[in-house]
């Protein structure tokens, strides 16, 4: 297991945003189009924090499997890998990855609970077949570096401890994109915290600057947020159902 991000598999395997954003042929076939594939993985990364609600398992549990999901559908079709099976099996995957295990049966009866539509509705064989899957996907790397890490020290450091929770909050929105797919988890804690200050009105320029990261990019990840939550709003259900009912034709 890597000691430290800049030695872990994590690190090496950073992608491009154009590496992320590209829909797999067999998905393209199916009429699934890149807007479709944001939205499908949207979906399922809010699914994956209900579910964990439900069977009341930490944020750093749901941040992995959202992470894994993600990770999976850069290599697999989602149309061959039903988001609706590989939600649950990544949530169950990172569980055990976490050591804050949720049995799969559980999680049957949760999926059952929150979701009438059978095509949600699998069994724990399912959950267990596709972990193996999933597992494969990965290469078997299962640890992930998150922004929560840094965070609280960072917070600490710029004296915006008040803002803990507003902070931890746009990390965890965050998971609702690729970013951690693409950029090094203290980037993007320092991109959280940035907005933060612009929210709270608070000056820390020379703060930042002392930090010799490159501003750049943190300013980038930023923005990609804030694009993200003025799109976010334009989301709605009908949009969503529609991309998901192109999973099934």
């Amino acid at each position: 297991m890597a000691a430290n991000f800049w030695t872990s598999s994590q690190c090496k395997q950073l992608l491009d945003p154009e590496e992320v954003d590209v829909v797999h042929q067999i998905d393209r076939e199916r009429g699934i189009t890149l807007e479709d594939f944001k939205l499908i993985k949207l979906h399922m990364s809010n699914y994956i924090a209900k579910l964990a609600q439900n069977v009341k398992v930490r944020q750093r549990v749901v941040a992995s499997a959202i992470t894994y999901m993600r990770r999976v559908y850069v290599r697999r079709p989602i149309t061959e890998y039903d988001p609706r099976l590989v939600a649950p099996a990544c949530l169950y995957l990172a569980s055990k990855a976490e050591e804050s295990t949720v049995q799969a049966r559980l999680l049957v009866f949760y999926i059952k609970k929150l979701y009438s539509d059978d095509k949600y509705r699998y069994e724990i064989k399912d959950i267990l077949e596709m972990e193996m899957k999933i597992l494969e996907a990965l290469n078997y790397y299962l640890v992930v570096f998150h922004p929560y890490r840094s965070l609280s020290q960072l917070l600490q450091d710029v004296g915006m401890t008040d803002a803990t929770q507003l902070t931890w909050g746009i990390v965890n929105d965050t998971y609702k994109t690729d970013l951690i797919l693409v950029h090094p988890p203290h980037l993007i804690a320092l991109a959280c915290i940035y907005i933060a200050s612009v929210l709270k009105e608070k000056e820390n320029t020379g703060w930042f600057e002392e930090l010799r990261v490159d501003m750049n990019v943190v300013k980038n990840i930023a923005m990609e947020m804030l694009d993200f939550y003025d799109s976010h709003k334009m989301i709605t259900d009908e949009r969503v159902s529609a991309a998901m009912m192109k999973l099934n034709r």
